[in-house]
């Protein structure tokens, strides 16, 4: 058995010193032009002194006209490093590593941010009465899909010179690329659509330009969806098949998690109706990929216990990632390492509307990242529907900000 203390050596050369990972969250904390400022070094360093071997950001986004939230970190070409280096080395600071995730939208962009949306195909988000949220996508180009590459590698390698131990590449969450991976989104007929080979032609032509620009000492990772949740979409059999095509390609490691926007897993709403387990939700699809993977997985979603940490580790996967969880607790591993059987309890909400259920959870979430980010206890003293209300302003502030430094900055 594989105990929670036991260090995992990737085969870049750097070892995790557990078997524990904070997981990447919606942190929503940049600072104005959208950097890293104090919040998120202060959030850093608790989450550092909670004990978790591996932290890996909330997504870093590679094309400042492209974001999900105003409150999005965006790292390019010419960004200053400085703010980057004081959030590794608070990441750093209790002798754990801290990998940056990185990402590109595409079609989740709301439409009061929208410079360019783009995705594969000209396919839109399906949130039913919601859906005018979003603006239907323009198919990318050959030469925007290669220009998206190269932005990948350059963040990855302005991530590696600002003192981060590696990157992990968001291929999940009906994000850009995961939507071309989905075959209900990627209706394209070229060279990067149609077959799964092709589907995941962006995702192998990401990973190996990030490769090339990082060397072989950089940790590079994917976040990858075991199952997109819809009825027809990327299902455990192209993900066990994507896996090995990423171990050609490069890459260290491969987190798995599931669901999108249209389709809320990690909410308790898959959109194929399938009944999942109240915690360690994608465990028995990790289990049917961990026999065949040529790489270590780390798996994400409803972790809050120290015995289901043990049972997702004893199952063949390598890392027991959290996220909400340690927005609640975020000692909790430092406790779990130490043999006491402490456990968080996530936020809930008593709102029907499966989306807005959802985005008050989210809600909730983040502000008590923030208090955490503000030195103050992660307990918030209202329920996640004010939360979600409260969010709301905090986003029409930050989206003035964002609009104005997206055009002047």
């Amino acid at each position: 058995m594989t105990a929670l203390n036991e260090p995992l050596h990737l085969r870049n050369g750097a070892p995790l010193k557990n078997r524990i990972a904070k997981a990447a969250m919606e942190e929503l904390l940049a600072a104005p032009g959208q950097l890293p400022g104090d919040e998120l070094v202060t959030l850093y360093r608790r989450l550092a002194a909670g004990g978790a071997g591996l932290l890996i950001s909330g997504h870093v986004m590679i094309d400042r006209r492209a974001v999900a939230h105003p409150g999005d970190v965006v790292l390019e070409q010419d960004t200053p490093l400085e703010p980057f280096r004081r959030w590794a080395a608070a990441g750093q600071s209790a002798g754990g590593q801290i990998w940056m995730q990185i990402n590109h939208p595409g079609r989740v962009i709301p439409k009061d941010l929208a410079d360019i949306t783009w995705a594969p195909s000209a396919v839109p988000i399906d949130l039913g009465g919601l859906s005018g949220m979003y603006s239907t996508p323009r198919p990318m180009t050959a030469l925007e899909i290669e220009e998206t590459v190269a932005r990948f590698a350059v963040t990855a390698r302005l991530a590696q010179r600002s003192g981060f131990d590696g990157v992990e590449i968001h291929a999940a969450h009906g994000y850009l690329l995961s939507q071309f991976l989905s075959p209900l989104v990627n209706r394209r007929t070229d060279s990067w659509g149609g077959s799964l080979p092709n589907r995941a032609r962006m995702l192998l032509d990401v990973v190996g330009a990030v490769r090339r620009r990082v060397g072989t000492g950089f940790a590079v990772a994917v976040k990858l969806n075991s199952a997109d949740f819809q009825r027809g979409g990327f299902d455990t059999d192209d993900a066990r098949d994507v896996i090995k095509m990423l171990a050609d390609a490069g890459a260290d490691l491969v987190e798995l998690s599931g669901g999108s926007i249209e389709s809320l897993v990690t909410a308790g709403f898959p959109a194929d109706g399938r009944t999942l387990a109240r915690e360690a939700y994608f465990l028995e699809l990790a289990e049917r990929l961990v026999a065949s993977s040529p790489l270590p997985l780390l798996l994400t979603g409803g972790i809050r216990r120290r015995a289901v940490a043990q049972q997702v580790i004893d199952s063949g996967v390598a890392v027991a990632g959290m996220a909400t969880a340690l927005a609640v607790a975020p000692d909790l591993p430092e406790r779990w390492l130490a043999g006491t059987d402490a456990q968080a309890h996530p936020p809930r909400t008593r709102i029907r509307h499966k989306a807005f259920a959802a985005a008050a959870v989210q809600a909730a979430t983040s502000r008590r990242l923030a208090r955490l980010g503000a030195g103050k206890p992660a307990r918030t003293p209202y329920p996640p529907s004010i939360a979600l209300l409260l969010d709301r302003l905090i986003r029409a502030r930050r989206r003035r900000g964002y609009l104005k430094w997206r055009t002047t900055g």
